[in-house]
């Protein structure tokens, strides 16, 4: 690919920090997890933050946190990966899910209202792209019907809505860390939350569900430990947890470049007939995790047909995403009077072009040049 869709930037401090990891006994559950959790809860500022092994292994591990079980429903969004719905299916509850807005792609706030049953239990809104969902009215609708809200924040470190951080509007935010995130361990994750029991609960739930660590053993020259809890190994190991810890020491550089490289394809693309470019609401900011198009019937060649064109010319793209409703798995269980109708809608138009910090003017304009 000349241009790729995205490609990790690992720089010389990134590699010297994973070296340093490897100088420790403890490559797990050691020094630099808690200095990765600690920088992470700063900038989010939350009381914690638990690092696990991937988003999908936060989600799952904040719903089990709170207590979500078999007969329970939780709303996600049709527009999202697989793994959000799939944290709730690991919990034995029902994905209920939702249509979208069709100017942001997040959980549309009306057809959340419309799903409401005396089963449901919890929303989990995804932070599309980079951008806040609209955390207010879903938090008041939270409130009224006594549910929790996990925020999936696999796109959003950095995004804010109000001035606030994503993953901090809900009880738990659940971050991922693969290498085409805002930031990478390679594969990982995090959760963020100010519930001091929620943190205590997934800490014991990550490793297995036993009652004190290996570390702990030794330090107090003890063999005894209980299991209290079903549990999973989904901890994060030293060496990823060092690299997390270097890119966050430039997240906010991260995310300005991203920004900027936003903007140069807004300037570029706007007057292109049949391109609908992502759009960025007054109260809250965008960080471009995905720069999304819409391909409308007004553009000269269909979504496919430009997909096509652009993986010929050695341009990456992809399309984020396939709605959840259209999976095979989920059309043997969803009522075909359930409608997603703006779901429906984008999935044929989405196409997602390369973003990412170190992509450069001439890469930029070859991608604009093929559009136009």
């Amino acid at each position: 690919m000349n241009v790729p869709y995205f490609e990790p930037w690992i720089t010389n401090q990134d590699k010297n920090s994973v070296m340093s990891s490897l100088n420790s006994r403890w490559l797990t559950n050691g020094p630099f997890l808690k200095k990765f959790e600690k920088i992470v809860s700063s900038f989010l500022e939350t009381k914690f933050a638990i690092g696990t092994s991937s988003a999908t292994t936060s989600l799952h591990l904040s719903l089990r946190a709170l207590g979500i079980k078999s007969g329970d429903e939780v709303i996600v969004p049709t527009n999202t990966f697989a793994a959000t719905e799939n944290a709730v299916l690991y919990c034995g509850a029902t994905p209920i899910l939702a249509d979208v807005d069709l100017d942001t792609f997040n959980i549309s706030v009306e057809d959340i209202k419309k799903k409401i049953t005396r089963k449901t239990k919890a929303i989990i809104p995804v932070h599309y792209g980079g951008q806040s969902c609209d955390m207010k009215e879903i938090n008041d609708i939270s409130k009224k019907f006594n549910l929790k809200v996990v925020e999936d924040c696999a796109h959003a470190l950095g995004s804010t809505y109000k001035n606030k951080k994503c993953g901090s509007f809900g009880v738990c935010g659940c971050f991922s860390f693969y290498p085409t995130k805002i930031i990478t361990t390679g594969e990982g994750g995090m959760v963020s939350t100010s519930n001091s029991s929620i943190a205590k609960k997934i800490n014991l739930l990550r490793s297995q569900g036993m009652s004190v660590s290996a570390k702990s053993r030794e330090s107090t020259g003890s063999w005894k430990y209980d299991v209290v809890d079903i549990g999973y190994n989904y901890r994060i190991d030293e060496m990823r947890c060092a690299l997390g810890f270097s890119q966050m020491q430039r997240i906010d550089q991260i995310n300005k470049l991203r920004i900027k490289i936003a903007k140069k394809y807004d300037k570029a693309l706007s007057k292109i007939e049949g391109l609908i470019l992502p759009i960025n609401k007054k109260d809250r900011n965008h960080i471009y995790h995905l720069y999304s198009l819409r391909i409308t019937s007004d553009y000269h060649l269909s979504r496919d047909e430009l997909f096509a064109k652009l993986h010929k010319s050695g341009i990456g793209c992809s399309v984020q995403y396939i709605p959840l409703h259209q999976m095979s798995y989920n059309k043997k269980i969803i009522q075909k009077t359930q409608k997603f109708p703006n779901a429906d809608i984008i999935k044929n138009q989405i196409l997602c072009i390369p973003i990412y910090p170190k992509i450069n003017d001439k890469q930029i304009q070859k991608v604009v040049s093929i559009l136009k």
